[in-house]
């Protein structure tokens, strides 16, 4: 099975407010769906863009963290992807206890990691599929050997992942999903908490 979202599910948990500007500013509420007092026993593992760093990851991991989820965020090495695995899987580990994830090359980087270290799933934000304006070149070689549950975030215009050749590609990975973001590009830091309230949902329903 591998169900296509294309419209996250705006209402899943009550509204917060997010200021991204240098810094995070957050608000918590009692009815949080997932609030600190809900600790999953699972880490998310976060990679960055190619031209970010860790630090560039903290709205993810502050957002994950205020939802009950661990997560850490990894400085890779800039490059080639495959290059970048082992340091991903140092701060990863190993097993299913593990969710591997991250922004664009920082995906792509937990992806490949994913083959290696047999992670309990992934989350894929704004997943690189193809360079700007080359949609036959496509970064897919590693994906039919994927086996744990896999969520991608995307928007629908982003110009690294034509959407309707994300929709027929997923389908390579036994247990994947899509999410649509309508109006967003590479990057989906304009709709954090929608995002990280699907990534949650996907977590808590399909990683064992």
């Amino acid at each position: 099975m591998n169900p296509t979202h294309v419209n996250p599910r705006e209402d899943f948990f009550c509204e917060r407010v997010v200021e991204i500007s240098g810094e995070v500013a957050l608000i918590a509420t009692s009815s949080d769906s997932f609030n600190t007092a809900t600790i999953c026993m699972m880490r998310v593992v976060l990679g960055h863009g190619a031209s970010g760093n860790a630090a560039s990851m903290k709205p993810y991991v502050v957002a994950f963290k205020r939802r009950g989820i661990d997560a850490v965020a990894v400085d890779l090495p800039r490059g080639v992807a495959e290059k970048a695995v082992p340091v991903f899987i140092k701060t990863s580990g190993r097993g299913h206890d593990v969710i591997g994830g991250g922004q664009s090359f920082g995906g792509r980087v937990a992806s490949m990691a994913a083959v290696e270290a047999d992670f309990g799933g992934l989350v894929l934000i704004s997943y690189p599929l193809h360079r700007p304006g080359f949609p036959d070149q496509l970064r897919i070689a590693h994906w039919h050997l994927i086996r744990c549950p896999t969520l991608f975030l995307s928007g629908d215009r982003d110009p690294f992942a034509n959407i309707d050749l994300l929709k027929e590609k997923i389908k390579l990975i036994p247990n994947a999903r899509l999410d649509v973001f309508k109006g967003q590009g590479h990057g989906l830091l304009a709709v954090l908490d929608r995002a990280v309230d699907a990534a949650t949902d996907f977590i808590h329903k399909n990683v064992k």
